[in-house]
């Protein structure tokens, strides 16, 4: 029996629009200063770590083989030390945060750029914390909001928000186990979770989980203000961080994150890392 295209397109509709009815739910704990947003999140969880992991492994993979991952063992100790901190802090919005298999890595390249994948895959390029001479705090600043994008789980949900609008059959028809496998839904996994920028919702709740994580380790959140501006100067010399792609940088977005400090500063001074 054949079915026709549009068939299986009304079926497909049909079936995100039941699936989202009950997809809504909230992936963190609010915090001490409050994330409460109900998230569409109709691609399960598992899916998202199978296709992270292998993103993952692929982009690893690729630097060893250039002999590029994790050249200079002093800079990934800085960063696994720093990583440390901030992973302590995760409960105060996930219990299970801890226990995730958390990975930190340093690729040598040029390259100003930074992601946590989802499930704690952290991956620096050397590039970013050179040029930029990032003190430890802006160092943090980055790895705090990165982390707030894995834990609240945005790429989840972008990918959800991408099969329930129906951006592609193939997609769609993946997720639901309809056809194709995970071929193109592995491909677009990578782009949201690496490449692809966040909704301006997302990037001010990692803003403000990430100032958090970071007060709460002991890191003056006040380096969030001086790293954003660095990046921003960095954009304006003709080359735009590959950071940015993802991270729209402007003076609204500083002087937000200048607006938040008030909340988080007693965190940091009663952090018992001071």
């Amino acid at each position: 029996m054949k079915i026709s295209p549009k068939l299986i397109m009304s079926s497909l509709a049909a079936s995100v629009i039941a699936v989202g009815a009950t997809g809504c739910s909230t992936t963190t704990d609010t915090g001490a200063i409050g994330v409460d947003r109900n998230q569409l999140l109709v691609v399960s969880d598992q899916q998202v770590q199978q296709l992270s992991k292998q993103a993952f492994q692929q982009e690893i993979a690729a630097a060893r083989a250039k002999g590029l991952l994790d050249t200079n063992p002093a800079q990934l100790a800085r960063l696994q030390k720093i990583s440390q901190r901030l992973i302590a802090q995760t409960g105060a919005y996930r219990s299970d945060a801890r226990q995730w298999s958390w990975e930190v890595h340093v690729i040598k390249s040029n390259e100003l750029n930074a992601h946590v994948l989802p499930g704690g895959k952290i991956v620096f390029y050397s590039g970013i914390i050179d040029r930029l001479n990032l003190t430890d705090a802006e160092i943090a600043a980055i790895m705090g909001h990165e982390m707030a994008h894995a834990l609240r789980e945005h790429t989840r949900e972008r990918l959800s928000r991408d099969v329930a609008t129906q951006t592609g059959i193939g997609i769609a028809a993946s997720v639901l186990g309809l056809s194709q496998g995970q071929a193109q839904l592995a491909g677009l996994a990578g782009d949201l979770g690496i490449s692809r920028p966040n909704s301006r919702t997302q990037e001010t709740e990692a803003d403000l989980m990430g100032l958090e994580l970071m007060a709460r380790a002991g890191y003056d959140p006040n380096a969030a203000v001086s790293l954003w501006r660095k990046m921003q100067s960095a954009g304006g010399r003709g080359e735009p961080p590959q950071f940015l792609s993802t991270h729209p940088v402007s003076s609204t977005r500083i002087a937000t994150i200048q607006s938040l400090l008030p909340r988080v500063m007693p965190l940091y001074q009663q952090s018992r890392y001071r």
